[in-house]
């Protein structure tokens, strides 16, 4: 597993076994005491390991849930289903899935209302989960290119740009319809989603 401890910092080597029972015990905290009751103790107990732990590893409980949300995330696969459309009906059906977990939903809707606050907080979330996920725009626009049905882009920074678009269209969307209106972002709502945002796409040209 990726580290993701914060640059700079010095101790001992990192142990993925222990790294993956933690976030793993985190995401169970989650989901049985919340966000507000989760403790740092409480974690180590559930992976047995010492709290020291944790914290050679992760400044304080923001940063653990972090960490362990964007192992959530990292599930997220680009299917190959025949078509851009399919493709990102396949990818939005998927990343509802798993906001609709409790782990994802209590934590990162914790992390992101701590982050108003914490710069540095808010860096690590676009690190981790954000610029991390960006690679699922990259990989299907490489492949709708390659079967025609996207131009290529005229430059590398109108490229960067439109994946900066195409992903927060995607994420504000989802994440503002389960997340705060509470609806499903069922296959019907997916597939007139993707509909407007292919229009959207067609309209901006290349």
């Amino acid at each position: 597993m990726q580290s993701r401890t914060p640059a700079g910092r010095t101790g001992r080597p990192r142990n993925a076994a222990a790294d993956a029972a933690i976030l793993a015990a985190t995401r169970a905290a989650l989901v049985e005491l919340g966000w507000s009751k989760l403790t740092l103790g409480d974690v180590a107990l559930r992976a047995g390991v010492a709290k020291t732990t944790l914290y050679r590893r992760w400044a304080g409980k923001n940063e653990l849930v972090v960490d362990a949300v964007a192992e959530l995330f990292d599930e997220l696969t680009l299917p190959d289903r025949g078509s851009l459309a399919a493709d990102i009906e396949g990818v939005v059906l998927q990343f509802a899935a798993i906001l609709d977990r409790p782990e994802a939903r209590n934590g990162l809707m914790a992390v992101v209302a701590e982050a108003a606050r914490d710069d540095a907080l808010r860096e690590r979330i676009r690190a981790s989960i954000v610029d991390r996920q960006k690679r699922l725009v990259l990989a299907g626009r490489a492949r709708a290119q390659a079967r025609g049905e996207l131009p290529p882009a005229p430059d590398a920074g109108e490229a960067a740009r439109t994946v900066d678009l195409i992903f927060d269209m995607v994420a504000g969307a989802v994440v503002h319809r389960t997340l705060v209106s509470a609806e499903p972002a069922d296959e019907e709502w997916v597939h007139g989603f993707t509909r407007v945002l292919l229009s959207g796409l067609a309209a901006a040209g290349p």
